[in-house]
């Protein structure tokens, strides 16, 4: 007869916001590894709402996800956005649940830069550069790229954009061509997603809980596990994020409004 009780625990880790801005690969790798190294932690859940970001921290994270999937359950559950970065790092998980309003795929790479050339002559301003190759400021904002960097660039995403299509298919067991069809950088709705094979099931995060628990044959108790935040993060946390929200909530109405003329 067993005295102590039970005090295994599905581990619920919020994937929130930009990767590689509010979510950073360092602090959440270490997270990911105490959540492999723990005893008591028997499974683990991400709580998912992220539009994706940058292309290193994003496979960074995939990679660091993937390593406690080789010990314990992992399920991804997306409660809003699972695009592109995000998406991936989903794919690292065994199962895949999404609430029926969320946004599913992405699948894809882009590289954006500013062109201020035009602004930087109207402001009488002259950049000066010395460098020690031809391509050591491919990229830069005050000119505009050759065709030699142009193709280095394209290659660059090419790869990573190959990388990902592999990832993909690897964890939803498509072939590449099928998830090249889906690749096309869009996104869709969740019913649509478990339509074409991204994602598993249509549920919310007890859902995810729920299948976490099942796999691991324990109980449903969970514990919020995260990257700690520091003072001032803690200090100016609420305020930072209610102005980036009203921002971010402008910028996607003006798009809507665009999209709709």
């Amino acid at each position: 007869m067993r005295l102590i009780p039970r005090r295994d625990k599905v581990a619920v880790v919020e994937v929130f916001g930009t990767i590689g801005g509010a979510v950073r690969s360092a602090p959440y790798e270490q997270v990911f590894e105490q959540v492999r190294r723990s005893k008591a932690v028997k499974a683990l859940v991400l709580d998912i709402d992220s539009p994706g970001g940058a292309v290193p921290a994003s496979e960074y994270l995939y990679h660091s996800v993937a390593k406690v999937a080789e010990h314990k359950p992992v399920i991804a559950s997306v409660r809003g956005v699972g695009a592109s970065g995000s998406y991936m790092i989903a794919c690292a998980s065994q199962h895949i649940v999404a609430n029926p309003g969320a946004l599913i795929g992405s699948i894809g790479v882009i590289s954006v830069r500013p062109m201020l050339q035009a602004a930087l002559e109207k402001l009488g301003v002259d950049i000066n550069v010395t460098k020690s190759g031809s391509l050591k400021d491919m990229g830069a904002f005050w000119r505009p790229s050759t065709p030699e960097e142009e193709g280095k660039l394209q290659s660059l995403i090419d790869e990573s954009y190959e990388r990902f299509v592999s990832i993909v298919a690897r964890a939803r067991k498509l072939e590449t061509a099928a998830v090249k069809q889906l690749a096309t950088g869009e996104v869709f709705w969740a019913p649509k997603a478990l339509e074409v094979g991204l994602i598993d099931e249509l549920g919310d995060l007890d859902t995810a809980v729920e299948r976490a628990a099942e796999i691991a044959g324990c109980g449903k108790r969970t514990v919020r596990m995260g990257p700690r935040r520091d003072f001032r993060q803690r200090l100016l946390g609420p305020f930072a994020e209610t102005f980036v929200e009203s921002v971010s909530n402008e910028v996607e109405r003006r798009l809507w409004v665009e999209s709709l003329r």
